[in-house]
């Protein structure tokens, strides 16, 4: 494969390539010459234990890169983790405890493999390097950088205008995050488009150290199945890939209309004319958007857990969206008490991200227990039994005494 069709692969869904492509070109053709891998580092911090359809938009791109046969430098956040990555977030991050982050960091390794090519990745935690500082070498890595430029970050611009507190801790995160470039020095690093900012911060810090400057590649964020914030646990709007064959496949048939094509450009190996060509059709009407959507959610279902999984996923479906039936997977709470409030239990299923999210769903009639539904937020379930939830049209949870 020559340059120009390698580009057309790189830049498909990217949304910048920084400084220029120009630079990117000269890195892949200076590669090529040298007969060697890029390296691209991708970083991602423990923060929670499963990975979602949000972060493969990224890991997808990654494996394209190494199908082109360049190495991906997969780092794992296990020190900065301790901090709390401030992008995008108009509030202090609670940092986490050791415990929490090793054990995700544990189930990080053994999802991401589900898109990545093992023998082209280089699994890395920034503890090697971070855990042997002293406090000399974190003050020498911080006068590098300006309290002026730091605050050029659009999150703490609003933050500080708002008067809310910004750590001291989340002024470091970006030099430590730039700094792991710098320990690896990789050509080209990748990331969403809220991570621009400590992207760059790399590309600086590496050119401070004598090296030459990586190239900063953003994604785009997926919307969550709500398709109104980004995809997040916190939100509640996510689709894990280790979510049951069912959930996803719900989950996915939950999505409104204006995201099928997005999510089948930035989550599926289709190809692009294939995807054109059923969006035309049904602009067209000659499809129905929820046939496109179910073609979507049996490509999802297939990838993560594999064609026969996909196929019991839309016969049941079928049968519990069309016959009004209970599927025969859901997820299951077992709780150790006699009774839970209904509050409480949308909470704890993840299908509310609060309190605040759960009173919202029932007093809009969305919560059902034992196909009855549930009009007073003040409810408490009796676990004498089991009983399902259903929230919504696709979402059922199971919850059972212990």
């Amino acid at each position: 494969m020559n340059i120009n069709e390698e580009l057309v692969v790189i830049k498909r869904n990217i949304v910048d390539i920084l400084p220029n492509e120009r630079e990117l070109r000269e890195k892949l053709e200076q590669a090529k010459s040298q007969s060697r891998p890029l390296k691209i580092k991708y970083g991602v911090d423990p923060t929670a234990p499963d990975i979602h359809l949000g972060h493969t938009v990224v890991l997808r791109k990654l494996r394209e890169f190494q199908n082109l046969g360049h190495i991906v430098q997969f780092l794992i956040g296990d020190f900065t983790a301790k901090i709390g990555d401030p992008s995008g977030r108009n509030e202090l991050r609670k940092p986490l405890g050791e415990d929490v982050i090793r054990e995700n960091s544990l189930t990080y390794q053994k999802q991401v493999f589900k898109i990545l090519d093992e023998s082209k990745t280089e699994l890395i935690y920034n503890s090697k390097w971070f855990g042997k500082m002293n406090f000399a070498d974190f003050l020498k890595i911080s006068s590098h950088y300006t309290v002026a430029r730091v605050l050029e970050r659009a999150e703490f611009k609003e933050r500080f205008k708002k008067n809310q507190e910004i750590s001291l801790l989340e002024f470091m995160y970006p030099l430590l995050q730039g700094y792991d470039s710098v320990m690896l020095e990789n050509d080209i690093e990748i990331g969403g488009t809220d991570q621009t900012f400590n992207l760059l911060v790399g590309r600086d810090l590496q050119k401070t150290y004598g090296q030459k400057e990586q190239i900063v590649l953003t994604m785009p964020l997926l919307e969550g199945t709500d398709g109104v914030r980004k995809m997040s646990k916190s939100y509640g709007n996510y689709i894990g890939i280790t979510d049951m064959p069912s959930q996803v496949y719900g989950k996915t048939m939950s999505i409104p209309d204006n995201l099928i094509f997005r999510y089948m450009e930035l989550l599926t190996f289709l190809e692009h004319d294939k995807i054109q060509k059923m969006k035309q059709d049904v602009e067209a009407s000659k499809m129905n958007p929820r046939d496109a959507k179910a073609f979507l959610a049996y490509e999802l279902v297939k990838l993560y857990h594999g064609e026969a999984e996909a196929e019991n996923s839309q016969k049941e479906f079928v049968k519990v969206f069309s016959g009004n039936e209970i599927p025969d997977e859901m997820p299951v709470i077992e709780i150790g008490k006699e009774k839970i409030w209904i509050v409480e239990a949308l909470v704890l299923s993840s299908y509310a991200k609060n309190k605040t999210d759960a009173n919202r769903l029932i007093i809009q009639g969305s919560v059902e227990v034992d196909s009855v539904t549930i009009k007073d937020p003040n409810t408490d379930i009796v676990l004498d039994k089991e009983h399902i939830i259903k929230v919504g049209k696709y979402r059922f949870v199971k919850i059972k005494p212990k």
